[in-house]
Formats: structure tokens, sequence, C-alpha cells
């Protein structure tokens, strides 16, 4: 009887099966907001302030957060019948790559960086440590053996016809909205290096992102080196 309902309750054709495109997208996209409210109330309850954690100018979205979901749903499915400790040492060391890879992409792209913890004990190059990799670790654990289950489960009951025109509309958006982002990064870090405006869109940037408009939306990202080689922030 049990297993009738749950039969009734699941679709014939669940939208998203497996590790799909439509699957991936999804896991990325909610990463993307559940990584800004979780570091929001993190941020609330260490610091008794609230900041803005975004990686976009537009919403509550952070690339890297989704990123994240999406390396450590992909790269620990094979662990997924492990024990605990294989998925809890594979998700630290995912984890800390991401971290670590990002923080030298965005620096090497946009010349900047939104963390550094080089004063941290057993850290690598300032872009990521041990302790994170900790973090990332029981993260993981918990990923694989509830959080995803569960996200899964209610991505593969959104409507087909609803979760296929939502998805298209939603990279779209995150597309532009990433474009946007990524090009307004750049031409703040060369307004910082004192850079004049070079064509019509750099002045628009500069018009419609102007330094103090871009440390509100990043309020920890710094740009790598003045022209002495020290750090702005």
């Amino acid at each position: 009887m049990i297993e009738e309902t749950v039969r009734r309750r699941k679709p014939l054709h669940p939208f998203a099966p497996g590790l799909g495109f439509y699957k991936l997208f999804w896991v990325f996209f909610l990463g993307c907001v559940i990584g800004v409210v979780v570091e929001t109330f993190w941020c609330l309850l260490t610091k008794y302030y609230v900041e803005n954690r975004s990686g976009v100018i537009y919403g509550p979205f952070n690339p890297v957060y989704g990123l994240g979901a999406v390396v450590l749903t992909v790269g620990l499915h094979w662990l997924s019948q492990k024990r605990d400790l294989w998925i809890f040492l594979g998700s630290m060391v995912l984890g800390g790559a991401v971290e670590y890879l990002c923080s030298l992409g965005q620096e090497l792209i946009f010349g900047t960086v939104s963390w550094e913890y080089s004063e941290t004990p057993f850290n690598l190059q300032g872009r990521t440590n041990l302790m994170f990799a900790f973090f990332w670790g029981l993260l993981g654990l918990l990923w694989v053996k509830d959080f995803y289950p569960r996200m899964s489960d209610w991505i593969e009951r959104i409507p087909w016809k609803v979760g296929v025109p939502l998805t298209w509309v939603l990279l779209v958006f995150l597309a532009v909205n990433m474009t946007i982002s990524g090009m307004a990064v750049a031409r703040w870090t060369d307004r910082v290096h004192g850079v004049p405006a070079q064509n019509e869109v750099d002045v628009f940037l500069d018009e419609t992102y102007p330094n103090d408009r871009m440390s509100r939306v990043y309020p920890n990202m710094m740009v790598v080196e003045d022209e002495d080689g020290n750090r702005i922030i």
C-alpha cells in the first residue's frame, strides 16, 4: 500500500532525471542562492551585521557556491555508497580545490580576490586552508547523505512544461548577469589602477557601476596589487 502511494506521488516521467543538464543546472542555481543565504546568516551570527555576500550585481546569487554544489554532486556521486570517511575526505579535496581555483581564476582574470587566508594556519597561498577544507568535508558528507537526495527529489517533481522553459530563462539571466558583473569588476580594477575609459562601454560601466556601488556589492573584494605591489582594499 505504501509503495503504491509513493508511485502515485512520483511522476512517471520526472523532470531532470539522473545527472543530466537540467538536473545540474538546477543544482547550480539553487546552490548559488542557498550559499548566499547561509553565508549571510553566518556573517550575522559571527559579526553581528548583515553584509552582501552575492557574487553578481543583480540578485542573491553566488556562482562559487553553485559551482561547489555541482562539483560535490558529480565528484562525490561515485563515493555515495562508500564509507562516510571516504566521502568526507573526498569532499575536503574537492571543496578545497574549488575554493583555490576560484580564487586563482578571479585573480588572473579580474586582478581581484574576494577572500584571503594568508594569516591563517595551514593555508595554501592564502586561497584556502585546512580549517575550511574540514568544513567542506562536513558539508560534502551532509550533501551526499541528506541535502542532495532531497534537492534532487524536489527538482524532479517540477512539471516538464514549467521546468524546461524556466531553465532556459534562468540560464540566460544568469549568463547575462555574470557577464555584466565580470565586466563591471574588470573596469573597477582598471579605475583603481588609474586606467581611463577607452570606449563607450567603459564610460557606461563607469557611470552605471561606480566605485561606491561596487564596494557595496562586493564589500570583501580586494584589488590584488597597485603600482607599488601593495594590496588595495
